[in-house]
């Protein structure tokens, strides 16, 4: 496995990867060491791979291009790292994160079958149309795509194409619900299959024990990423706290001082990091900043949603659930503690959205997450 040290780019693959360990595979998982307590949990061995991505302090440039050029650059000097190791000890098969384009080069130069794990959507027939040529007008596009075929031309890949190798890969498992999946009709099955968010639903059970006291349980997580929102956890305070028959469970990340936020409410606990899968399978509603992974969890344990989309593809996230029926979109603007209550009152209230959630939770476990996940691997190793 290869991939990028952003945590949700991380964490949606550790459970395939601990399975197969657990199936008796030698797993090495290159990567940077920051992340190394993530990684070696699941059994694997961590083959360092220092990087430049801004991850550490989530500071990526506005500019989409820009953006883009850290992680070709990223691929660029990642590359030579992992053929000295890989040249003399060859993976039978290379698994890789959508932002990890050194393993895809170095799979085709040794002549390795390779497969995508992706965390996020994928493209679908039409995608180079509707969502990347607008990118390709942007200034520096050019530039950036003159850099990038270069790159292909001189690093041994077999596919030189820079869309074809950005967004076509021959195998891809896509780590999320079908159902956040855009125009998922237009999805080549012949190259990507969706197996859902993979973890053991039960794994984190008793990691969290729901108040004897509480009525309804909300939980508010920002994330990993874009955590540092002190101004918003205030509001959150003083449209959630004392409300009657709630306890709720308040995510700050790192960055924020949890004496930023004043007087804690006696219904609400705070803290840096949460379980929150297990306080999700207890919750009764869920403030997310509507991340993949956010919304995978949240589906999954069939909880209604308030998205309040941070960055990226949030925004595109929330929305679909809003069309799923099983959320309410407020952005940060909006986010005063009056919507956010009553979107909560309106969300617990509703008999259609709870009927939604749960049709949704049962689609979603259906899809096979990791033992599906762990199979289709096995397959492309027979």
């Amino acid at each position: 496995m290869v991939g990028i040290p952003a945590v949700s780019h991380v964490r949606p693959s550790l459970d395939v990867i601990r399975e197969l360990v657990a199936r008796g595979h030698r797993v090495t998982y290159a990567n940077d060491p920051s992340v190394a307590e993530l990684i070696e949990p699941t059994g694997a061995e961590l083959v360092p791979c220092p990087s430049g991505l801004p991850v550490a302090d989530n500071d990526w440039p506005d500019d989409p291009i820009a953006a883009m050029g850290l992680f070709l650059d990223d691929a660029v000097r990642a590359l030579p790292g992992l053929r000295t190791v890989y040249d003399r000890d060859p993976a039978d098969l290379y698994l890789y994160d959508i932002g990890a384009y050194a393993a895809r080069a170095l799979a085709e130069a040794q002549g390795r079958p390779l497969l995508q794990l992706s965390p996020a959507f994928v493209a679908w027939d039409g995608y180079d149309e509707e969502v990347a040529a607008p990118l390709w007008q942007l200034p520096g596009a050019d530039a950036y795509r003159e850099k990038f075929a270069r790159w292909l031309a001189g690093c041994g890949a077999s596919t030189t194409d820079v869309d074809a190798f950005s967004s076509r890969p021959p195998h891809t498992l896509a780590l999320i619900p079908r159902a956040m999946q855009p125009h998922a009709d237009r999805v080549r099955t012949d190259t990507v299959t969706f197996v859902g968010p993979c973890f053991d639903v039960r794994a984190d059970d008793g990691r969290w024990t729901r108040p004897t006291d509480a009525e309804r349980v909300l939980l508010i997580s920002l994330g990993s990423a874009y955590t540092r929102q002190p101004e918003f956890y205030r509001t959150c305070l003083a449209a959630f706290g004392d409300l009657p028959g709630w306890h709720v469970v308040l995510q700050i990340g790192r960055h924020t001082d949890p004496r930023e936020l004043g007087t804690i409410p006696s219904n609400v606990e705070v803290h840096p990091w949460v379980p929150q899968r297990a306080i999700l399978a207890q919750a009764d509603a869920f403030v997310t900043h509507a991340g993949m992974g956010g919304c995978g969890e949240g589906l999954l344990a069939g909880v209604p949603m308030i998205a309040v989309p941070q960055a990226v593809d949030q925004f595109m996230n929330a929305d679909r659930l809003v069309e799923l029926g099983v959320a309410r979109r407020i952005d940060t603007a909006e986010a005063t503690a009056e919507n956010l209550r009553a979107a909560l009152t309106a969300l617990a209230g509703d008999p259609e959205v709870a009927r939604r959630s749960a049709l949704l939770r049962t689609e979603a476990r259906a899809e096979g997450g990791t033992p599906r996940a762990a199979d289709l691997i096995e397959e492309l190793l027979d």
